[in-house]
């Protein structure tokens, strides 16, 4: 039996069923969050479910399941599957390894003492705390909570108002780090992703995912794989990673590290230890490479990796944004005519009408197009065309009503003879 640590994260009950149910019993171990209240009916209907206590119960509760493995897909489960894992000799993260992941004031100190990458950087532990990081890191900076993901509550500060606004709005319980400029890289957003497969051994990365350009203020839009970078670039991106994976102590799983692209060379971001968001389903389409299983496997020490399939196209998924504010969406129009674009496969809603979206400047993926090309300068094409016949209508707080399009920042330089990278 494989035991689930399961919350909302990078991958849902019925994807993570699907990969694995096949191999072994699953059994869901859930804390009581809005997310899992709602899914519950489906995870009965999945496997065994068990209920986090989030003290030694725990331990006791999945020993008497007599697990082969345990594993989660969700950030805030990660620290929780690693103290249950050494409890009870289970392949996993190390807790002392799952702190440096989750932590990232820990994580950037790490990173710096072992030579790998070092970023002004300074945590907000109490309110007096705001002055002194202003001074140890400067401006521009950015400002993002010590915990969690998704960017929630991640603001670029270039001026001393704002951040004595953010310092009133959170007290405590932040880091403010160096700003790291990126190169500049449209018609494809400054960063990449990582994705990995680590082992005691040996550390395989998957792919160097490629980005579109961010909207406003650090919200993703969107993945494609292979990325527009030249093999120098992958490679340096590829070792940087490594060298983090390995200073961090990893050697279990798949990780999602992010890595921004300056004149200096590729930076880290962060480094995560669970499979990023939305990764399995390019991976499985571009690759043929199942990380979900993977890594369930591995949690139970099997090991069912084969090198990725070739890639001879560009594929790649675009997710619609909504606003940094709180607001409610109220309407979609259009998925179906996109869907019928040559070259997009698939139109996937993810946030259904009427439900309220993250303030706080979070990623919140409204829906996903997915598609491929035979090149990167035809994906953009087909993207155009497609995003053109979506639109979103908003009301927010205030009563306001939006309707807005689908955001195309790479338009303006997607016809250029030689985009820079």
């Amino acid at each position: 039996m494989l035991v689930i640590a399961y919350d909302h994260g990078a991958a849902a009950a019925a994807e993570i069923a699907t990969a694995l149910a096949a191999d072994t019993p699953l059994a869901f171990l859930v804390p009581r969050t809005d997310h899992t209240v709602q899914v519950r009916p489906l995870l009965e209907q999945l496997g065994t479910v068990v209920d986090l206590a989030g003290d030694d119960r725990d331990v006791a509760r999945v020993r008497a399941l007599r697990p082969d493995g345990i594993v989660t897909y969700s950030e805030p489960m990660l620290r929780d599957t690693a103290r249950i894992a050494a409890a009870l000799g289970l392949p996993g993260h190390r807790p002392e390894t799952v702190l440096l992941l989750t932590d990232k004031e820990r994580q950037r100190r790490r990173l710096a003492q072992a030579g790998v990458d070092a970023v002004r950087h300074h945590p907000v532990h109490r309110p007096e705390d705001w002055a002194s990081a202003l001074d140890a890191v400067g401006l521009p900076a950015v400002v993002k909570p010590l915990y969690g993901g998704g960017s929630r509550d991640t603001h670029l500060v270039r001026d001393e108002e704002t951040l004595a606004r953010l310092a009133e709005r959170h007290p405590a319980g932040m880091m403010v780090e160096e700003y790291l400029q990126g190169r500049p890289s449209l018609p494809y957003g400054d960063y990449v992703s990582v994705e990995s497969l680590c082992a005691p051994d040996r550390i395989t990365h998957v792919s160097v995912s490629g980005k579109f350009p961010m909207a406003p203020p650090f919200r993703e839009q969107g993945q494609f794989w292979p990325s527009a970078l030249p093999p120098q670039d992958v490679a340096a991106v590829a070792d940087l990673t490594t060298r983090a994976l390995r200073a961090l102590g990893v050697d279990f799983g798949v990780t999602h590290t992010e890595v921004k692209l300056t004149a200096r060379g590729p930076r880290i971001i962060e480094v995560n230890g669970r499979l990023g968001g939305l990764v399995n389903e390019i991976s499985r389409r571009a690759a043929g490479v199942d990380l979900i299983r993977l890594a369930g496997l591995r949690a139970t020490g099997k090991d069912d990796w084969a090198e990725p399939e070739p890639m001879d196209r560009v594929h790649f998924q675009y997710w619609g944004a909504g606003p940094a504010e709180r607001c409610r969406l109220t309407g979609v129009e259009g998925g179906r005519e996109a869907r019928a674009v040559p070259g997009i496969t698939a139109y996937r809603p993810i946030v259904k009408p009427g439900q309220w979206l993250f303030d706080g400047g979070m990623t919140c993926q409204l829906d996903m197009v997915c598609g491929e090309a035979a090149s990167h300068r035809e994906m953009f094409a087909v993207l155009d065309e497609a995003l053109g016949r979506i639109a979103y209508d908003f009301r927010f707080e205030d009563g306001r009503t939006v309707r807005v399009t689908p955001p195309r920042p790479w338009s303006e330089a997607a016809g250029s003879a030689s985009p820079q990278v």
